[in-house]
């Protein structure tokens, strides 16, 4: 197969060993060329520009910049952008965030390689590629009710070890709206105490510690 019908494809990830796997393994494939690589959410945009890849494999957490808001440049750019996004988590806010932006495919790391390159492939194709357990995980939370702007900064300053007083203190509000705003969080979480809170809002990707 000559080089101008193979799949053209980015990788974006800011772990070195992962991007040597992606790119062995992409490189191995008869019909997919690894044209271009990046470590960062603003080379990830650098290097589109430059290369055009067809496919682009973009890791959701990158030190600079989250991946989706990365996406979101690349295409605010091209709206033709194909875009994968991979995870290491299950963050059902994220998988939202990503799929309403424009993202043709999501993947957590852990699957297999097989996969990936059956996504790369369906989403070179045209066609979106959303494995069966992340439409799953996906459908079980689309009834969950969502926390404003607001609730997710009060969280974010519990999830620091802040007191209501300092949250009140710091967000400009008083301790009394803290109080009612933690209310809230807990029943639209289902949680029974702060610590619980917390662990689920980062299982589902509201808050990053």
């Amino acid at each position: 197969m000559n080089e101008s019908t193979r799949i053209r494809v980015l990788t974006v990830d800011d772990h070195p060993l992962v991007r040597e796997g992606i790119a062995t393994l992409i490189n191995d494939q008869a019909d997919m060329q690894l044209v271009a690589q990046a470590s960062t959410g603003e080379e990830a945009i650098r290097q589109f520009r430059q290369h055009r890849p067809e496919v682009v494999l973009m890791d959701v957490r990158l030190p600079d910049m989250n991946g989706i808001d990365a996406m979101i440049a690349i295409r605010g750019d091209s709206p033709e952008a194909r875009v994968i996004m991979l995870t290491s988590s299950e963050g059902n806010v994220e998988m939202q965030r990503a799929l309403a932006s424009g993202a043709r495919g999501y993947l957590l790391k852990s699957m297999a390689s097989k996969d990936l390159l059956d996504a790369i492939r369906k989403v070179h194709a045209g066609k979106k590629s959303i494995p069966p357990e992340i439409a799953a995980h996906l459908a079980d939370h689309l009834s969950d009710e969502t926390l404003s702007a607001r609730e997710i900064e009060v969280l974010q300053q519990i999830a620091e070890g802040n007191r209501n007083r300092d949250i009140a203190d710091k967000l400009f509000i008083s301790e009394g709206t803290v109080k009612v705003h933690i209310k809230h969080i807990m029943e639209k979480l289902g949680a029974n105490d702060r610590t619980q809170a917390i662990t689920i809002a980062v299982r589902r990707g509201i808050i990053h510690l």
